[in-house]
């Protein structure tokens, strides 16, 4: 499968100024920004810039970035699962996850997380995916939100939605580990019937090895 990848971009004007949103960018391209210090949800913030331009060179790798002058404030980025996840095993090239979406503290209130899954989902190639991300609750950032587990939830289904993602039953062990947490899904329009009856096998293989052992 070819990863064909089209570069679209935004912009909007916040407090501290204005605000461009785009991608999908090399790690050349990264290079030439920097890295907002206060993105640490996963690791720390130079730690993180350097996984997310490992990223950007995978062939089905995409970044998009929300930076205010030259230092990146927010940024999502698309890959096929981790190897150990459940939803590599069909190894299905047209399978992709939104594996991290994070902006940094003082963007937050001007729809960043939502406006990057839009210019995200300008590219008509994405279409040919079928999109997912796992939402487990002890990523989420309740504290420095102030919100509790289910208005968080609310909001991240709401961001989610802006990219054409919505909530879809799977048995997975961790996501099934506490209600809030939840699997969202987008089924490109030129996905096949084929690919989707693939993962739907996926989505629920628990089941699906259930049965086969008692066969």
């Amino acid at each position: 499968m070819e990863h064909v990848k089209t570069y679209y971009s935004d912009s909007f004007d916040s407090e501290y100024g204005p605000v461009v949103i785009e991608g999908p960018l090399s790690s050349n391209e990264l290079s030439a920004y920097t890295f907002d210090d206060h993105l640490t949800a996963f690791r720390p913030a130079q730690k993180q810039f350097e996984a997310v331009k490992g990223i950007a060179d995978f062939d089905e790798g995409r970044i998009i970035i929300a930076r205010h002058d030259e230092n990146i404030i927010g940024y999502v980025t698309y890959l096929h699962p981790d190897p150990l996840e459940r939803w590599s095993e069909g190894k299905m090239e047209n399978l992709i996850e939104l594996g991290a979406i994070e902006v940094s503290p003082k963007f937050r209130g001007y729809r960043v997380g939502s406006r990057l899954l839009e210019v995200s989902m300008k590219d008509e190639y994405m279409e040919h995916y079928i999109i997912i991300s796992t939402e487990y609750h002890w990523h989420w950032d309740l504290k420095g939100t102030g919100l509790n587990i289910w208005d968080y939830r609310k909001v991240m289904e709401k961001m989610m939605a802006a990219g054409g993602l919505t909530p879809a039953p799977t048995d997975d062990p961790e996501i099934i580990s506490h209600p809030a947490n939840c699997l969202m899904v987008k089924i490109g329009k030129h996905v096949s019937e084929e690919s989707v009856e693939q993962f739907d096998t996926l989505r629920f293989l628990t089941r699906h090895q259930y049965r086969q052992a008692r066969r």
